[in-house]
């Protein structure tokens, strides 16, 4: 006969783990941030920055492709910028989305084109229900902004 003090392990290790059940039938995404501070530990003031530092920049690289890239397009990449400084205007963009735009924007500036496609691409995967509204719109910025003809000695940020 089994010993009855290996008879509970073996039949726990026969039968599937009780603990796990359905997931949680909640609502998909983060939770709501309405009628909260912003935590302390993202900074008190250090992504409180105003919408303009990011979107200034952005601006300026669609006015610089406009003369290149077809109407449509940049009245697109327009709608979507404007979609992106309501968003900020409203507070509705996390810390950490509001820090890695900031960032992107840098890269871009830098033409550093691979990192701000990273960038990118990090936000979308780890951030997709709060940036899917404008982020194609960064997204197709990046790749026009690429493809804009360069001045000789400007790829490194010039002299």
């Amino acid at each position: 006969p089994p010993d009855p003090a290996s008879a509970p392990a073996a039949s726990a290790a026969a039968s599937p783990p009780r603990a796990l059940g359905a997931p949680p039938l909640g609502p998909i995404g983060p939770p709501r941030a309405e009628g909260r501070k912003p935590s302390a530990a993202a900074g008190p003031e250090e992504w409180s920055m105003p919408a303009d530092t990011v979107l200034a920049p952005l601006r300026e690289a669609l006015a610089a492709c406009r003369p290149t890239v077809q109407k449509q397009v940049c009245d697109d990449i327009g709608r979507r910028l404007t979609v992106l400084e309501d968003a900020w205007a409203q507070g509705k963009l996390s810390a950490p989305v509001r820090k890695r735009m900031s960032l992107l924007v840098q890269e871009l500036q830098q033409q550093h084109w691979d990192v701000a496609d990273e960038i990118h691409r990090s936000l979308m995967v780890d951030h997709v229900n709060e940036v899917s509204q404008w982020l194609v719109g960064v997204k197709r910025l990046i790749a026009e902004s690429r493809s804009l003809p360069t001045v000789d000695g400007d790829r490194d940020g010039g002299a």
